[in-house]
């Protein structure tokens, strides 16, 4: 992994708050769109770019592929860590998206009803 390639994967805001919703748990490209309200092809050029970085890791279960925080690279740079676990909640946007997270992870909607934009309709603030 290359140090200026992490750096860069780090500095911007979409990317941050997809690393920030992921910290707790791994989430299908639908669930990040859906929490973040961004589209699918803004999620999946910033989840690209966070991959590529090994930042992220993925798999796909049937037609959802699914994202989670790539431990291995947590391991080689420990401060991608400390960003989302200790910085990002300082910031209202952020904290804004997780309980949003939250919301969404209480309702009990599959990602079918998310694609419906069920989500979005009735949890965006």
């Amino acid at each position: 992994m290359d140090l200026i390639q992490v750096m860069k994967a780090l500095a911007d805001e979409t990317r941050i708050r997809i690393l920030n919703i992921l910290k707790d748990e791994e989430l299908c490209v639908c669930e990040i769109e859906a929490v973040l309200d961004i589209t699918q092809s803004n999620a999946s050029r910033h989840l690209n770019r966070l991959t590529n970085a090994k930042i992220l890791d993925n798999y796909k279960i049937g037609n959802y592929v699914y994202y989670k925080i790539d431990e291995d690279g947590i391991r080689e740079y420990p401060f991608i860590k400390e960003i989302i676990e200790e910085h990002t909640m300082k910031y209202d946007l952020y904290q804004e998206d997780y309980d949003r997270l939250k919301k969404y992870k209480k309702s009990g909607l599959s990602c079918d009803e998310l694609k419906e934009g069920y989500f979005l309709k009735n949890f965006k603030e």
